[in-house]
Protein backbone atom coordinates (compact mmCIF):
# COMPACT_ATOMS: atom_id res chain seq x y z
CA UNK A 1 0.00 0.00 0.00
CA UNK A 2 2.79 2.31 0.52
CA UNK A 3 3.46 2.14 -3.20
CA UNK A 4 -0.03 3.47 -4.02
CA UNK A 5 0.49 6.25 -1.56
CA UNK A 6 3.82 7.11 -3.12
CA UNK A 7 2.29 7.18 -6.61
CA UNK A 8 -0.51 9.42 -5.40
CA UNK A 9 1.99 11.77 -3.85
CA UNK A 10 4.01 11.78 -7.04
CA UNK A 11 0.87 12.58 -9.06
CA UNK A 12 0.01 15.42 -6.70
CA UNK A 13 3.53 16.72 -6.90
CA UNK A 14 3.43 16.57 -10.65
CA UNK A 15 0.19 18.47 -10.66
CA UNK A 16 1.69 21.18 -8.63
CA UNK A 17 4.53 21.43 -11.10
CA UNK A 18 2.11 22.00 -14.06
CA UNK A 19 2.30 18.64 -15.73
CA UNK A 20 -1.17 17.28 -16.60
CA UNK A 21 -2.57 14.21 -15.04
CA UNK A 22 -3.38 11.07 -16.99
CA UNK A 23 -7.08 11.92 -17.00
CA UNK A 24 -6.34 15.42 -18.23
CA UNK A 25 -3.94 14.11 -20.88
CA UNK A 26 -6.54 11.58 -21.98
CA UNK A 27 -9.20 14.28 -22.17
CA UNK A 28 -6.83 16.57 -24.10
CA UNK A 29 -5.96 13.83 -26.56
CA UNK A 30 -9.67 13.07 -27.13
CA UNK A 31 -10.26 16.76 -27.85
CA UNK A 32 -7.27 16.83 -30.16
CA UNK A 33 -8.57 13.69 -31.90
CA UNK A 34 -12.01 15.27 -32.39
CA UNK A 35 -10.41 18.45 -33.74
CA UNK A 36 -8.25 16.40 -36.11
CA UNK A 37 -11.30 14.42 -37.25
CA UNK A 38 -13.22 17.65 -37.83
CA UNK A 39 -10.29 19.11 -39.80
CA UNK A 40 -9.97 15.92 -41.87
CA UNK A 41 -13.73 15.89 -42.43
CA UNK A 42 -13.63 19.52 -43.57
CA UNK A 43 -10.68 18.74 -45.86
CA UNK A 44 -12.53 15.76 -47.33
CA UNK A 45 -15.66 17.88 -47.85
CA UNK A 46 -13.57 20.57 -49.59
CA UNK A 47 -11.84 17.97 -51.78
CA UNK A 48 -15.20 16.38 -52.59
CA UNK A 49 -16.70 19.76 -53.56
CA UNK A 50 -13.62 20.53 -55.69
CA UNK A 51 -13.84 17.10 -57.34
CA UNK A 52 -17.54 17.60 -58.09
CA UNK A 53 -16.80 21.00 -59.65
CA UNK A 54 -14.02 19.48 -61.74
CA UNK A 55 -16.30 16.60 -62.78
CA UNK A 56 -18.99 19.08 -63.87
CA UNK A 57 -16.40 20.96 -65.95
CA UNK A 58 -15.30 17.72 -67.62
CA UNK A 59 -18.90 16.65 -68.24
CA UNK A 60 -19.68 20.03 -69.80
CA UNK A 61 -16.53 19.83 -71.94
CA UNK A 62 -17.42 16.28 -73.05
CA UNK A 63 -20.94 17.38 -74.03
CA UNK A 64 -19.56 20.29 -76.03
CA UNK A 65 -17.04 18.06 -77.80
CA UNK A 66 -19.80 15.55 -78.55
CA UNK A 67 -21.98 18.33 -80.02
CA UNK A 68 -19.02 19.64 -82.06
CA UNK A 69 -18.33 16.14 -83.40
CA UNK A 70 -21.98 15.70 -84.36
CA UNK A 71 -21.94 19.06 -86.17
CA UNK A 72 -18.71 18.10 -87.94
CA UNK A 73 -20.21 14.76 -89.02
CA UNK A 74 -23.30 16.53 -90.38
CA UNK A 75 -21.22 19.15 -92.24
CA UNK A 76 -18.92 16.46 -93.66
CA UNK A 77 -21.90 14.38 -94.80
CA UNK A 78 -23.41 17.44 -96.53
CA UNK A 79 -20.05 18.27 -98.16
CA UNK A 80 -19.72 14.72 -99.48
CA UNK A 81 -23.32 14.76 -100.75
CA UNK A 82 -22.69 18.07 -102.52
CA UNK A 83 -19.42 16.77 -103.96
CA UNK A 84 -21.28 13.78 -105.41
CA UNK A 85 -24.17 15.90 -106.67
CA UNK A 86 -22.06 18.60 -108.27
CA UNK A 87 -18.88 16.71 -109.21
CA UNK A 88 -19.59 17.14 -112.90
CA UNK A 89 -20.55 20.82 -112.61
CA UNK A 90 -17.26 22.08 -114.08
CA UNK A 91 -17.40 19.50 -116.87
CA UNK A 92 -20.97 20.44 -117.76
CA UNK A 93 -20.04 24.15 -117.76
CA UNK A 94 -17.29 23.40 -120.28
CA UNK A 95 -19.54 21.16 -122.39
CA UNK A 96 -22.49 23.58 -122.71
CA UNK A 97 -20.78 25.90 -125.28
CA UNK A 98 -20.10 22.90 -127.53
CA UNK A 99 -23.76 21.92 -127.22
CA UNK A 100 -24.75 25.49 -128.15
CA UNK A 101 -22.55 25.26 -131.26
CA UNK A 102 -24.12 21.95 -132.18
CA UNK A 103 -27.60 23.45 -131.84
CA UNK A 104 -26.67 26.48 -133.95
CA UNK A 105 -25.24 24.11 -136.58
CA UNK A 106 -28.46 22.10 -136.68
CA UNK A 107 -30.49 25.33 -137.06
CA UNK A 108 -28.20 26.50 -139.87
CA UNK A 109 -28.44 23.11 -141.62
CA UNK A 110 -32.22 23.25 -141.63
CA UNK A 111 -32.24 26.48 -143.68
CA UNK A 112 -32.73 26.23 -147.43
CA UNK A 113 -29.61 28.20 -148.36
CA UNK A 114 -27.32 25.95 -146.27
CA UNK A 115 -24.51 24.34 -148.23
CA UNK A 116 -22.85 21.04 -147.46
CA UNK A 117 -19.55 22.85 -147.05
CA UNK A 118 -20.89 25.28 -144.39
CA UNK A 119 -22.52 22.39 -142.49
CA UNK A 120 -19.29 20.42 -142.60
CA UNK A 121 -17.35 23.46 -141.36
CA UNK A 122 -19.81 23.89 -138.43
CA UNK A 123 -19.55 20.21 -137.51
CA UNK A 124 -15.73 20.36 -137.63
CA UNK A 125 -15.69 23.42 -135.33
CA UNK A 126 -18.10 21.75 -132.87
CA UNK A 127 -16.04 18.54 -132.92
CA UNK A 128 -12.88 20.54 -132.16
CA UNK A 129 -14.69 22.24 -129.25
CA UNK A 130 -15.67 18.83 -127.86
CA UNK A 131 -12.09 17.56 -128.19
CA UNK A 132 -10.83 20.67 -126.37
CA UNK A 133 -13.31 20.09 -123.52
CA UNK A 134 -12.19 16.46 -123.21
CA UNK A 135 -8.52 17.49 -123.25
CA UNK A 136 -9.21 20.09 -120.54
CA UNK A 137 -10.43 17.25 -118.30
CA UNK A 138 -7.52 14.91 -119.14
CA UNK A 139 -9.53 12.69 -121.47
CA UNK A 140 -7.29 11.43 -124.28
CA UNK A 141 -8.33 9.79 -127.53
CA UNK A 142 -6.69 6.51 -128.43
CA UNK A 143 -6.14 6.36 -132.20
CA UNK A 144 -3.59 3.56 -132.71
CA UNK A 145 -3.57 3.26 -136.52
CA UNK A 146 -0.12 2.03 -137.62
CA UNK A 147 0.96 1.17 -134.04
CA UNK A 148 1.68 -2.25 -132.55
CA UNK A 149 -1.41 -3.98 -131.14
CA UNK A 150 -1.61 -3.53 -127.34
CA UNK A 151 -4.35 -5.63 -125.67
CA UNK A 152 -4.38 -3.26 -122.69
CA UNK A 153 -5.62 -0.37 -124.87
CA UNK A 154 -6.93 -2.06 -128.02
CA UNK A 155 -9.70 -4.53 -128.75
CA UNK A 156 -9.08 -6.59 -131.88
CA UNK A 157 -12.30 -6.93 -133.85
CA UNK A 158 -10.70 -9.02 -136.60
CA UNK A 159 -7.35 -9.95 -138.12
CA UNK A 160 -6.61 -9.65 -141.81
CA UNK A 161 -3.61 -10.64 -143.92
CA UNK A 162 -1.76 -7.51 -144.99
CA UNK A 163 1.55 -7.69 -146.85
CA UNK A 164 1.95 -3.90 -146.44
CA UNK A 165 1.87 -4.07 -142.60
CA UNK A 166 4.02 -5.85 -140.09
CA UNK A 167 2.34 -8.66 -138.11
CA UNK A 168 0.38 -7.50 -135.03
CA UNK A 169 0.12 -3.94 -136.35
CA UNK A 170 -3.15 -2.00 -136.26
CA UNK A 171 -4.30 -1.69 -139.88
CA UNK A 172 -7.51 0.29 -139.26
CA UNK A 173 -9.44 1.78 -136.32
CA UNK A 174 -13.16 1.01 -136.26
CA UNK A 175 -13.85 3.00 -133.09
CA UNK A 176 -11.39 5.20 -131.20
CA UNK A 177 -10.74 4.54 -127.54
CA UNK A 178 -10.57 6.97 -124.60
CA UNK A 179 -8.64 7.18 -121.36
CA UNK A 180 -9.14 9.46 -118.36
CA UNK A 181 -5.98 10.42 -116.45
CA UNK A 182 -4.21 7.48 -118.12
CA UNK A 183 -6.94 5.06 -117.01
CA UNK A 184 -8.68 3.25 -119.85
CA UNK A 185 -12.32 4.23 -120.30
CA UNK A 186 -12.96 2.44 -123.58
CA UNK A 187 -10.47 0.46 -125.67
CA UNK A 188 -9.96 1.32 -129.34
CA UNK A 189 -11.66 -1.24 -131.57
CA UNK A 190 -9.21 -2.15 -134.27
CA UNK A 191 -8.40 -4.41 -137.22
CA UNK A 192 -5.00 -6.07 -136.84
CA UNK A 193 -2.59 -7.41 -139.46
CA UNK A 194 -1.82 -11.13 -139.24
Amino acid sequence: MSEDKTKKQNTEQVNEEGIPTIDEALENSEEALEQAQDAVSEDIEALLAESRTEAEKHKDMALRIQADMENLRRRTRLDVENAHKYALNKFVDALVPAMDSMEMGMDAASKEDASVESIREGIDMTFKQLLDVLAEFNVERIDPKGEKFDPQFHEAMTMIPSPEHESNTVVDVIQKGYSLNERLIRPARVIVAQ
